[in-house]
């Protein structure tokens, strides 16, 4: 492949219920040090969830993040961080041919169900809605918040993928390096998804909301008593380039894009199809000329629901059952569901293995799941492996979308 086709990480900047940057996150992940948290949510009460705590003022100013969103306040603060990761020359960077490609979940709820609140309290006089609300829910927020905060003047995007948004993120900002429309790129996913009560309430009604006595043990793929989905907020944005400009400003390459696929099940609003999600990991095998085997490490993408793991594990053996050697391993049993950044995330949680050698586990797996069991799976404790020379990233979500990324070391 021509050097102006492959495309190279070279910066990364995130927050997650157990870290504020890279290394603190993958820190935490090999140190088995999760960080869910019971909070109080409006019409419900407690809940388990995970929560960021980053320096929201750290690139915005007090007006700016109350006038704007908690999603555009974390996709700024990651964009920032991965910006400053690059080591690029942003200064000097041409603007108009960056470009900003960040997947969400679901956009707006917070601001409107706080809107509606607040006008309750005022006998429902529209007076009291607030003029800032059209500019933080409509579909292109929060990518549009960093484009302003960064003045990028390329183009920008907020992908709605549901939780395969992470993915499809990173694959778009891909595409659109490899067509020449821009030459540097902003990718990844943010979730704000904890700030309001209507995921919650949904979640619980449809009985798959997670509950525990110990917050940190309620998020359980894969263990035979998990309960549902701890539902949390976090955001990952990777600086993303062709590698003749990478390797021309001698940047440091993190990792490598080898292939990818997006594709449907078309069958049901929930329950996930796992002929559909094995024919979209073979698709993005295919892409990368990688065999099942080939894979060091399988980022799962189960969220402790019942039939979602089982589902996943059934997909996962119809294409990995000739790889003895690929390790697999969750990463929402550290930080719950981020939603529209999980496959963000995730991923970023597992690229120190090609630095380190390690493979973090994933925790709370008392009893694992008779319907669960695959070879290899990571549990409760890292494993040292060597020559760990790629990853395949799984992230499906609602309405039938699944994404799959696939990166390797770069050599």
């Amino acid at each position: 492949m021509d050097k102006k086709d492959r495309i190279v990480i070279t910066g990364i900047g995130l927050t997650a219920p157990n870290g504020n940057s890279i290394d603190e996150f993958r820190y935490n992940l090999l140190n088995n040090k999760p960080n869910i948290q019971r909070i109080d949510m409006r019409y419900i009460g407690p809940v388990l969830a995970g929560v960021c705590n980053y320096d929201s003022l750290k690139y915005q100013k007090r007006k700016e993040v109350r006038n704007g969103t908690r999603a555009g306040s974390i996709a700024i603060y990651c964009s920032n961080e991965a910006i400053h990761h690059s080591k690029i020359d942003w200064e000097n960077l041409n603007k108009f041919r960056v470009g900003i490609y960040l997947g969400i979940t679901e956009h707006g709820n917070v601001e409107t169900e706080e809107e509606i609140f607040n006008i309750s309290q005022f006998n429902h006089d529209i007076k009291y809605w607030s003029h800032h609300h059209n500019p933080r829910t409509v579909a292109n927020n929060p990518a549009g918040e960093v484009s302003i905060n960064l003045k990028v003047t390329g183009p920008h995007y907020t992908i709605g993928a549901a939780c395969a948004a992470g993915n499809a993120g990173i694959i778009h900002a891909t595409q659109m390096l490899r067509l020449g429309e821009i030459d540097f790129a902003l990718a990844g996913g943010v979730s704000e998804s904890c700030r309001t009560f209507g995921i919650f309430a949904s979640f619980k009604s449809q009985g798959a909301l997670a509950e525990n006595v110990d917050p940190n043990k309620a998020c359980r793929p894969f263990d035979l008593h998990r309960n549902g989905i701890v539902v949390s907020e976090g955001g990952c944005v990777y600086c993303l380039e062709r590698l003749e400009d990478a390797l021309k400003r001698g940047a440091n390459i993190i990792a490598e894009i080898a292939g990818y696929c997006i594709n449907s099940d078309a069958t049901d609003a929930v329950l996930p199809n796992p002929e559909r999600q094995a024919q979209c990991m073979l698709h993005a095998l295919e892409k990368s000329k990688l065999s099942p085997k080939d894979i060091s490490i399988l980022s799962t993408h189960a969220t402790a629901t019942h039939l979602g793991d089982i589902q996943e594990c059934d997909a996962l053996r119809l294409v990995f059952k000739d790889a003895p050697h690929t390790y697999i391993n969750n990463t929402k049993s550290f930080i719950g569901h981020t939603m529209g950044a999980a496959g963000a995330l995730e991923l970023a949680g597992n690229l120190g293995s090609f630095r380190d050698g390690y493979i973090h586990p994933t925790i709370n797996i008392d009893k694992l799941d008779p319907l669960c069991v695959l070879n290899n799976i990571v549990l409760n404790n890292p494993v040292k492996v060597k020559d760990i020379n790629s990853i395949l990233n799984n992230s499906f979500g609602m309405l039938g979308i699944n994404s799959v990324l696939i990166v390797k070391k770069y050599n």
